[in-house]
């Protein structure tokens, strides 16, 4: 009996701490250092955003450009965190391997990159880790290609329909 009331308890805190973190809007959230530092500019990159302007509101865009590196790659840093992905919209050349790098920012709530494009040969889904994760492919076909995060908890707000989306285009 008293193992029962032990798991219970402890499902019961499972459950709160799984309501507090899904029942934030997106955007309510503090940015960390680490968020902050990820942000910055990276070669081939727009400008940021005005200061105190939030990017990571449903629908905006953080568009980067990857640029060939001396290796032929194309190299891409995405943070992903509480119902956004930094950037959200990626721009990569036909027929050039790309070095997708992607990392969780600080927070508890789970979230992964899913892109299902195997007719231009990207197909991946992969979760976020604190630490980063590279995923390679080279697009065949150009085209504007959907990424976004396809967890989901109980009856609540898909990530994906929570902002959690983006783009990766492709072009000649």
């Amino acid at each position: 009996m008293k193992f029962f009331r032990v798991v219970l308890i402890y499902l019961a805190m499972i459950l709160v701490l799984g309501l507090k973190a899904f029942a934030q809007q997106p955007g309510q959230e503090m940015k960390s250092d680490a968020v902050a530092s990820a942000q910055e500019t990276k070669p081939g990159a727009e400008p940021a955003p005005a200061e105190g302007a939030d990017d990571r509101v449903k629908g905006s865009e953080k568009r980067f450009v990857a640029l060939v590196g001396k290796d032929g790659v194309q190299h891409v840093e995405i943070v992903g965190g509480e119902y956004y992905f930094d950037p959200n919209f990626i721009v990569v050349k036909v027929n050039t391997p790309v070095e997708l790098k992607v990392k969780k920012a600080p927070g508890i709530v789970s979230h992964d990159i899913v892109v299902k494009a195997p007719e231009a040969g990207i197909d991946f889904k992969t979760g976020l880790c604190k630490e980063w994760t590279t995923v390679t492919f080279t697009p065949t076909r150009p085209g504007k290609y959907e990424m976004f995060c396809d967890k989901k908890f109980l009856w609540f707000k898909s990530h994906r329909d929570r902002g959690m989306e983006g783009s990766i285009e492709v072009v000649p």
